[in-house]
C-alpha cells in the first residue's frame, strides 16, 4: 500500500518512492524489500514501468491499482474511525 500510495501522486522511481514514502508516514522501506514489492505489485499488474530515464526505471499506478488502493484505504479509513470511536467511548 506504501508503493501504491507513493504512485498514486505520480510516476518515481525506487529513491524517490522511498523517500516519498519516509515523507507520508515515516517509514524508509530498504532497496531490498523496495524492490521484491515493486516486482509484486507489477506481476500483479497494480504498477507498470515507464521507459527508463538513464539509469533509473520509473513506475506508475494502474487503473487496477487505483481501485485496489481506493478499497484498502477505504477499509483502513473504517477502522482506523471506529477504533478512534471506541478509543473515546472509553
Amino acid at each position: 500500500m506504501l508503493i501504491l500510495a507513493s504512485l498514486a501522486g505520480g510516476p518515481k522511481h525506487g529513491h524517490a518512492m522511498i523517500e516519498d514514502i519516509v515523507l507520508l508516514c515515516g517509514t524508509r522501506l530498504g532497496p531490498g524489500t523496495l524492490y521484491g514489492a515493486i516486482a509484486r505489485l507489477e506481476q500483479q499488474q497494480l504498477i507498470e514501468p515507464l521507459p527508463a530515464e538513464e539509469r533509473r526505471q520509473p513506475y506508475c499506478i494502474t487503473a487496477k491499482g487505483v481501485r485496489v488502493l481506493r478499497e484498502r484505504l477505504s477499509i483502513l479509513h473504517r477502522f482506523s474511525k471506529t477504533g478512534l470511536e471506541r478509543l473515546a467511548a472509553s
